[in-house]
Formats: structure tokens, C-alpha cells, sequence
């Protein structure tokens, strides 16, 4: 790979990932403090933290449409209008978000109800979730101006943003968890509310950043030529419900664990936590593909932006192998951060090794994903994810799970199976090429 691409890929992509590496390091310290608070808490927060994802899917996905057309409108040299696809976003993000937080903080404890057995675990899980309903609104904006700078190739501005919302919101969460600062102690609830109040304070960074630095882009005031506000929903909604229906599929998932015991949905809040830090390298490096795709079609050049997604894979599974080395070594030191008991880390050891080995595979696949979403098949991408995660992967876990009560390691042996044939599908649909043709 010829040096002056790897250096516009990092360009790109160390910004993403670093901003993503904060926001799921912030997870992860969420998870260490509310793991001092019990078995009970941890597990009703690991459900509740899907069940949260699966409703802000809903609008989430605005991000893929946002950043596919500002990325195709600066490959086709339109950059006045550039920030049209965020403006639009923000409105939809609005729409859509405040009816669904409204309407979902006063069903969350019938809901949590529903899916866990275990009294005290619905307790914190229904308060958690309540708390980071708050935040709703301010998730789908902040996701709008992600996609928006990323399609733009400034990806430092969203760095730079992201990392200061979460050093703020560490303490506020910390102050509210345990009562500190003369505030009330809020156990759980703290949790959910700090972290909804740091995303209010992102969307409010990141406004004015772009009030400062994405005027002569048409922010907030470019209307843009007809048919760009469907053309965003028509790229937006296939990946909203793709997001949607994917946090849906893990909160069954949690749901599934919670049959066989408490034990291992305590244990699986960990494990799904530490992948989803593990994969952000990947997909940093599948946006910043989705980016260089999506500018290279806006010039014409289809030819190139094949090439640019097959570079990105490259230097990005270099990334992942790093990172999977540890998970497949030292096990038990990454679990014992975050798990007090011996048996639990014992629980989740054999798991994690086996994420640890199939990284570089998944993150393949996900930076394809992210390619494909950039130049805008999104709906192949949501073909795809919904169908193998649906149709094959829950319904196997159903049955190792409840029904045949195998335990954790073949559950996991089952996720590897199923990320495995996703990245082959993606592969698949990338070198089809069908996307050459669309239009965004």
C-alpha cells in the first residue's frame, strides 16, 4: 500500500477511533463503578444498556445517510451544500426522538418486566434505563454531526468533542452513583442520568463548533435541492432499523443468558462491553472507508473506491490483531477488572479467548459494512445483519441456552459461527460491485 493512502486513512480513522475508544471506555468505567454495586445491578444495566441502544436505533442510524451524502456531495465539488444532510438529520433527529423517549421512559419498567425474572435485577435495570432515556434526543444529534464531519474528512472535530464530553461525564456519574459532592446517592439511576447529561453537553459542544467552523457549509440554514430530505430518509432508514432490530436481537440475546442464571448475565454484561470496545479500531476504519469510497464515487471513480475499502481492511486487522492478543493470553487479568469473584472470571474466560481469536475476522467485516454503508447499500447491509442475526444466530442460542443449557462457551462458539458468515457475505456483496451504480 503506497504510503501517502495509509497516511490519509489514519488521517481519517485515529480521530474516529480514538473519540469511539472514550465513549466505550466511559462504558466501561460506568460498568466498574455500577459492578460495586452487585451481581443484580451489573446485570440489570447490561440489559438495560441494549435496550436503550435498540431505542435510539431508531435514529442512530441517520448517521450512515448523513455521512454518505455529505461525503458524495464533496466528491462531486458541492461543498456549500455539504451540511445540508446534517440540517435535515437534526430535524428528523428531533422528530423522532422525543415521542419515542417519552413514550418509552413510562413503559421501560413493564418492559424490563417482561424480559427478566429476577425482581432485583429488573429494579436497577428499569431506573438505568429510565435515566438514559433522558438522553435520547441528544444521541440522535450527536450521531448527525458525527456522520456529518466524518463525510466531510474532519474527523479531529469530532475527537476533540467527543473526549471532552467524557472527561466531564465521569465524575458527574461517579458524584451521582455514590453521593459525592453533597448530591444524592442514585445508585444506578446516577449512572443513567450522568451519562444522558454528558450527551447533552456534546450536542450542545458540537453545535457551536459547527456554528463557528460549517457555515459556508450551509449549516442551519441550506436548504439543499429537491429530494434531498427523502433521499436521506431513503439511506437512513434501512440502517435505523438494521440498528434497531441488532440492539433487539441483544437485548433477546440478555434475555436468553438470563434463563440459564444470573451468574452469566452478570459475566455477559462484561463480555459484550469489552467486544464492543475491542471492535471500535474497526469500525473507525470502516467509517473513514466509507468516506474515501464514498468521495472517490462522488468523482467517478468507481475503480477507486473499491480499492480504498480492500487498503483500509488491510491496515485495520493489523490494529485488531494487536488487540485480540491480549484477550487470548491474559484473560483472567482483563475479566478481574471488572468482575470481584473468582467464579464469575472463571465463567467468562474460555468466552473471551474465543472473541480474542476471531477479531481480525469480525473487524473484516465490519469495516466492509461500514464501506457499503458509505457508499449507500445500506439496504443489502440490513439484508444481511438482520437476517444471519434473526434467522440464524438467536435462534441457535435459544437452543444451547434455555433449552439445552450448554452454558457460555457455546454460546460464544455460536457468535463466532455468526460474525464469521457475516464477514463472508460482506466480502461477498463488496466485490459484487452493485454498488457501483447507486445513487445518493
Amino acid at each position: 500500500m503506497p504510503i501517502d493512502r495509509r497516511r490519509t486513512i489514519l488521517r481519517l480513522a485515529w480521530p474516529i477511533i480514538g473519540g469511539m475508544t472514550s465513549q466505550n471506555i466511559l462504558n466501561l468505567i460506568d460498568i466498574a463503578m455500577v459492578g460495586r454495586l452487585g451481581a443484580p445491578a451489573l446485570a440489570g444495566v447490561g440489559l438495560a444498556g441494549f435496550l436503550n441502544f435498540m431505542a435510539v436505533g431508531a435514529i442512530t442510524g441517520l448517521a450512515a445517510g448523513v455521512q454518505a451524502t455529505s461525503a458524495r456531495r464533496v466528491g462531486e465539488g458541492r461543498h456549500g451544500e455539504s451540511a445540508v444532510p446534517l440540517n435535515n438529520g437534526l430535524i428528523m433527529a428531533v422528530a423522532a426522538g422525543l415521542p419515542l423517549s417519552v413514550g418509552l421512559w413510562w413503559l421501560a419498567p413493564w418492559i424490563v418486566d417482561a424480559l427478566l425474572e429476577d425482581p432485583a435485577v429488573t429494579a436497577e435495570g428499569s431506573v438505568y434505563w429510565q435515566g438514559r432515556l433522558l438522553g435520547v434526543i441528544a444521541i440522535g444529534a450527536n450521531f448527525c454531526f458525527r456522520g456529518f464531519w466524518s463525510g466531510v474528512g474532519h474527523t479531529k472535530i469530532y475527537l476533540r468533542t467527543l473526549v471532552t464530553t467524557h472527561l466531564l461525564n465521569v465524575p458527574i456519574s461517579y458524584c451521582l452513583i455514590f453521593g459525592k459532592l453533597g448530591l444524592p446517592e442514585m445508585g444506578v439511576l446516577g449512572a443513567g442520568l450522568g451519562t444522558s447529561i454528558a450527551v447533552w453537553i456534546g450536542t450542545a459542544i458540537y453545535a457551536t463548533v459547527a456554528r463557528r467552523h460549517a457555515q459556508d457549509r450551509g449549516f442551519l440554514h441550506a436548504r439543499g435541492r429537491p429530494g434531498d430530505f427523502g433521499r436521506l430518509i431513503r439511506l437512513a432508514l434501512p440502517n435505523s432499523l438494521q440498528q434497531a432490530l441488532f440492539a433487539a436481537g441483544f437485548s433477546v440475546l440478555f434475555w436468553m443468558i438470563g434463563q440459564v442464571g444470573t451468574p452469566e448475565l452478570a459475566v455477559s454484561t462484561v463480555l459484550i462491553n469489552v467486544m464492543l470496545v475491542a471492535i471500535l479500531p474497526a469500525i473507525g476504519f470502516g467509517l473513514a472507508a466509507g468516506t474515501l469510497a464514498g468521495q472517490a464515487l462522488g468523482r467517478s471513480e468507481s475503480d477507486d473506491a473499491h480499492r480504498w475499502a480492500w487498503d483500509v481492511v488491510r491496515l485495520g486487522c493489523l490494529w485488531l490483531a494487536a488487540i485480540g492478543l491480549p484477550m487470548l493470553f491474559i484473560p483472567r487479568v482483563l475479566l478481574g477488572t471488572f468482575l470481584d469473584e473468582a467464579s464469575l472470571v472463571e465463567l467468562g474466560k474460555i468466552p473471551l479467548q474465543l472473541f480474542g481469536v476471531g477479531l481480525i475476522i469480525d473487524g473484516a467485516g465490519i469495516i466492509l459494512m461500514q464501506a457499503l454503508l458509505g457508499v449507500g447499500a445500506s439496504r443489502s447491509v440490513m439484508f444481511v445483519a438482520v437476517g444471519l442475526q434473526w434467522l440464524l444466530f438467536l435462534p441457535v442460542v435459544y437452543v444451547l441456552g434455555p433449552v439445552l443449557h450448554y452454558g457460555l462457551v457455546a454460546i460464544w462458539l455460536a457468535m463466532f459461527v455468526w460474525r464469521g458468515l457475516q464477514t463472508g457475505l460482506f466480502v461477498w456483496l463488496w466485490q459484487r460491485g452493485d454498488w457501483r451504480e447507486l445513487r445518493v
